[in-house]
């Protein structure tokens, strides 16, 4: 099992950035694939990005160009920085993990988060 924790969110300005960070429990983080989601009000949870164990990343397309997801192994944290934020990117970010290959899916993770406010103002 792993356990995750997320910091990071905020209040900033259209065209501002953040750096959400995703600190995970357990021997065995490098294992698994991560992935962030968000959920505005009245909306499904959507998927934003991921990174597998290997390093692989993918992007929705509404924020790539924009937001870069990483991974730091020693440290058991996973990082992703939004660039150019617009509005619509106000949500609760949430940090999944799964083991096995990658997914677009929030069904497709079994660990979560608590997640973290984002608010984009215009």
């Amino acid at each position: 099992q792993v356990q995750l924790v997320e910091s990071g969110g905020g209040l900033v300005q259209a065209g501002g950035s953040l750096r959400l960070s995703c600190a995970a429990s357990g021997r065995t983080f490098s294992s698994y694939g991560m992935a962030w989601f968000r959920q505005a009000p009245g909306k499904e949870r959507e998927f934003v990005a991921a990174i597998t164990s290997s390093g692989n990343t993918y992007y929705a397309d509404s924020v790539k160009g924009r937001f870069t997801i990483s991974r730091d192994n020693a440290k058991n944290t996973v990082y992703l920085q939004m660039n150019s934020l617009k509005p619509e990117d106000t949500a609760v970010y949430y940090c999944a993990a799964r083991l096995g290959y990658y997914s677009g899916s929030y069904r497709g993770y079994p660990y979560w988060g608590q997640g973290t406010q984002v608010t984009v103002s215009s």
